[in-house]
């Protein structure tokens, strides 16, 4: 295995369990409608955070399956992967 794969299938299973992760905290929000009103503010954050880790996560999984099948397309996830990685440190890191 090349390195390169090896770290495109860190970064995608981190971005799958990151989704997951983000995914699960929404169905928590949907079952305790009695907190609605304190959890409000904390949607658009959590939508945010879900649109962003289902982008990395399609797009390392492409990366990566080019990258394991050696298809000639491959470079294009390759750079959609750098960029949206840019993208979200960009986003999240702490001012």
């Amino acid at each position: 295995m090349k390195p390169l794969t090896a770290l495109l299938g860190i970064v995608m299973g981190s971005a799958v369990a990151l989704a997951v992760c983000l995914a699960m905290t929404g169905v928590v929000f949907l079952l305790l409608p009695e907190y609605s009103a304190r959890l409000a503010g904390e949607h658009a954050p959590l939508l945010k955070g879900l649109f962003w880790s289902w982008l990395l996560v399609a797009v390392s999984a492409a990366s990566f399956v080019g990258e394991v099948r050696h298809r000639p397309w491959r470079h294009l996830p390759h750079a959609a992967t750098l960029i949206v990685l840019a993208l979200l440190g960009w986003l999240y890191w702490p001012a």
